[in-house]
């Protein structure tokens, strides 16, 4: 698709220097089109970067016009600069969220049970925002997002297999999950803002593949070109295990070994059928 065609411009990245934005901008630059990009921290060296945060009541002021704006900050994070991005033109909207609006929703973490209400919370009111304004809205909702040698997911059992040579799992590790590249995002959103049939609906994207938590760590091993070596642990010794290790593995909970045997999984039929929808299977690559 030549989204140079089928975007509204100007074009707008917020959170430009995430995981997404990065391959995001390539591609729009790629197809002919200049973007603005948006962050808190941007790059000193890069042209056509505004250093402005989404809280600023101001954000207006410092805003150039525009058309379309993709958002790859926290959700949670949009609604307060819906008004200034309204004052500047916009008229479509692809915001990224995430499954963890539902997967996190029962967690036995307060913390996460937060951030599953903030997602939630932040749809709606930018739902509610663009139906009042008329703007044509998007909502993406990946699920296990990668990008080899970046991301805070894959990446990070890749880290753990290099320095110890092995990986302990929380039970057999039986729990399904669907792996998405970050590259795969950022095309996705792409065809999403240029199609008429992704106007005003939410989705939930998966990647190309449904793998065991074990079948994914094995993918992992693969690619870093290490031979698989696992070591299933009862659940409870594994939890311990993760409250000791805690000091060195910042963010790890006993939650994250629970869900390993539950499956998080979702269907992207919709987006298939909407946008063409279709990311590759799981074979990172280090």
């Amino acid at each position: 698709m030549d989204v140079s065609k089928t975007l509204k411009t100007p074009v707008l990245v917020l959170g430009a220097t995430s995981l997404i934005g990065r391959h995001l901008l390539t591609d729009l630059r790629a197809a002919g089109i200049d973007p603005i990009a948006v962050s808190r921290r941007p790059p000193a060296t890069d042209a056509g970067w505004l250093d402005a945060d989404l809280a600023d009541p101001n954000l207006a002021d410092g805003l150039p016009p525009v058309g379309t704006v993709f958002s790859l900050s926290p959700i949670w994070l949009l609604p307060a600069a819906l008004p200034a991005l309204k004052a500047r033109g916009i008229s479509r909207l692809v915001a990224f969220s995430s499954t963890s609006r539902f997967t996190k929703l029962a967690s036995a973490v307060p913390e996460e049970r937060a951030v599953a209400e903030s997602l939630a919370g932040a749809e709606a009111a930018v739902e509610r925002f663009c139906a009042e304004h008329g703007i044509a809205w998007t909502i993406l909702r990946p699920t296990l997002i990668y990008d080899e040698g970046r991301d805070g997911n894959v990446s990070r059992l890749a880290g753990l297999i290099r320095r110890f040579g092995v990986l302990p799992l929380s039970g057999r590790g039986e729990g399904l999950r669907q792996p998405v590249h970050a590259r795969d995002l950022a095309t996705g959103a792409q065809a999403a803002a240029g199609a008429v049939a992704a106007e005003n609906r939410a989705y939930d994207l998966v990647g190309g593949e449904t793998l065991t938590y074990r079948q994914m760590a094995r993918r992992v091993f693969e690619g870093l070109g290490r031979t698989p070596m696992m070591i299933s642990l009862p659940p409870a010794l594994f939890g311990l295990m993760l409250k000791l290790a805690s000091p060195v593995l910042p963010g790890a909970t006993a939650a994250m070994g629970s869900r390993m045997g539950v499956d998080l999984t979702f269907d992207s039929s919709d987006a298939r059928r909407d946008f063409g929808w279709a990311p590759r299977d799981f074979r990172p690559k280090f």
